[in-house]
């Protein structure tokens, strides 16, 4: 696989979806991607031979096509390693490894996952009623855990002083509260104030153009 400055790279994206993270992590990192709507919901049989796993957001870095928030984060690091994206030093790479895998795998895949797709998790319809309201209680819970991780930390940002992916990838879920109907900026203060803090930034600023659902 190679990875490397230079090359074109194309992003597939849904308004709304955590294709703003990646976008994000894009912008900081330099690069003006070649977007590609691959609407949720939407999808088309084209769409399926990019990604079979008929989910967004899909990077493709010359020939090399990636998928998984943590790979296409780390992929977009190594196309510009001086801005460090996944941190300044084998520590703050470490940590923000540990970050990504619990945003993905709890509270993406087991939070919001569960709320907004409880048909992938039991076929029964009757229990979906179930399966979202433990759902939303683990997004709770996440939301909760982080916004202790970053009372406590004496960094500007969730991982060291400087931006990381892991900053863009918070940003998705601060947003999705909302849509969920959870009041992040009164339950969760330390991870509202790092939210407003990067809703400045010029990347952001400009993402949000692209992913108008996002608040």
């Amino acid at each position: 696989m190679a990875i490397a400055p230079g090359s074109p790279v194309k992003l597939w994206y849904s308004p709304g979806a955590c294709s703003f993270a990646a976008h994000i992590a894009l912008l900081e990192a330099g690069l003006q991607p070649e977007l590609i709507l691959a609407q949720t919901g939407k999808m088309t049989e084209e769409f399926a031979h990019v990604n079979p796993k008929m989910r967004v957001p899909v990077l493709a870095v010359g020939d090399e096509v990636i998928t998984e928030m943590p790979a296409i984060l780390t992929a977009i690091s190594a196309l510009n390693p001086t801005r460090q994206l996944l941190g300044q030093n084998t520590a703050e790479i470490v940590r923000s490894y540990e970050w990504l895998n619990y945003l993905s795998g709890t509270l993406h895949g087991q939070g919001y996952g569960g709320l907004w797709r409880p048909e992938r998790f039991v076929s029964d319809e009757s229990l979906h009623a179930a399966v979202q309201e433990r759902a939303r209680q683990t997004i709770k819970d996440c939301c909760a855990f982080i916004d202790g991780k970053l009372s406590e930390s004496k960094s500007t940002n969730s991982v060291g002083d400087s931006f990381t992916g892991v900053d863009a990838f918070l940003m998705v879920f601060y947003m999705w509260g909302f849509r969920a109907n959870i009041n992040m900026d009164t339950d969760y203060p330390a991870y509202a104030a790092l939210a407003h803090r990067l809703l400045q930034r010029e990347s952001v600023i400009e993402a949000r153009k692209v992913h108008v659902h996002m608040c």
